[in-house]
C-alpha cells in the first residue's frame, strides 16, 4: 500500500542528505551557505511530518530567517582566499579526523539506542494533538523556573553586550542628539571677509612678463 507520509519522509531525507554533503564539498562559500539553507528547510519539513510544528517553525524563523541570512551576507561581503584555506586542510586533518570519528560514535550510540525502543513503550498521540500547545504548557508549568533562569541569563547577556558597545573609549566618537537639536546657526556658520587677491596676482604676472620682455630686448641690443 502506498503511504504518502512515508514517501515524503524519504524524499525530504534524501534532499537533506544531499544538501548536507554539498555544504562540505561545495567550492564556493556562497553555494555552501545556500545548500545549508536547503538542508534546514528539508529538516523542517521532516519535523512537520513528525507533527513537531514548533520545532519546524523555530528552525525556519530563527535559523533560516535570521542566522543563515546573516551568514550569507557575511560570506558575500568578505573576500575569502580559498587557496589559502585549502592549503591547511591536510595539516588540520590529524585533529579533525579523531574529532569527527568521536562525533560519529556519539551519534551512532544515540541513534542505535533510540531504534531499540519497543513500540509498546511509545505512547500514541490523540487525533487532535497540538505539539505547540503541549510544549507551551510544559514550559510554563513544570519547567517555569528553568525557563525564567534562561530568560534572565539572556537578558544579562544583552545588557553586557550593550554595555561593552557603549562604553566610553578614547578612540570612539558618539553623537549627542541633544546638542545637535540645541545648535544655532551663529554657532555653525561664520562669515569672513577676504580681501580680493585676483588683481594683485594679475599685476604680478604682468610685471614678470614685462621684465622678461625687457631682458629679451637688452639681449638683442647686446648681440
Amino acid at each position: 500500500m502506498f503511504d504518502v507520509t512515508l514517501s515524503l519522509f524519504y524524499a525530504f531525507a534524501a534532499i537533506l542528505v544531499f544538501a548536507a554533503v554539498r555544504v562540505i564539498t561545495a567550492r564556493n562559500p556562497v553555494h555552501a551557505v545556500l545548500y545549508l539553507v536547503l538542508s534546514f528547510f528539508s529538516a523542517a519539513a521532516i519535523w512537520l511530518l513528525l507533527r513537531a510544528e514548533f520545532l519546524a517553525l523555530t528552525l525556519v524563523l530563527v535559523y533560516v530567517g535570521a542566522v543563515m541570512v546573516l551568514f550569507l551576507f557575511v560570506v558575500m561581503m568578505i573576500d575569502f582566499d580559498l587557496e589559502k584555506i585549502r592549503q591547511g586542510f591536510w595539516a588540520n586533518l590529524r585533529v579533525a579526523a579523531p574529532v569527527g570519528g568521536l562525533i560519529v560514535f556519539e551519534m551512532s550510540a544515540v541513534l542505535i539506542r533510540s531504534f531499540n525502543v519497543p513500540e509498546s513503550s511509545v505512547a500514541s498521540l490523540p487525533p487532535k494533538y497540538d505539539n505547540t500547545k503541549m510544549l507551551g504548557k510544559l514550559i510554563y508549568t513544570d519547567y517555569v523556573y528553568a525557563f525564567e533562569i534562561a530568560a534572565l541569563i539572556l537578558l544579562l547577556a544583552i545588557v553586557a553586550a550593550i554595555a561593552l558597545t557603549l562604553r566610553r573609549r578614547k578612540d570612539t566618537k558618539a553623537q549627542r542628539p541633544g546638542d545637535q537639536v540645541r545648535v544655532r546657526a551663529a554657532d555653525r556658520v561664520r562669515l569672513v571677509s577676504v580681501a580680493p587677491v585676483v588683481k594683485a596676482a594679475a599685476a604680478e604676472q604682468a610685471a614678470d612678463a614685462a621684465g622678461q620682455a625687457d631682458s629679451a630686448v637688452a639681449q638683442g641690443k647686446g648681440a
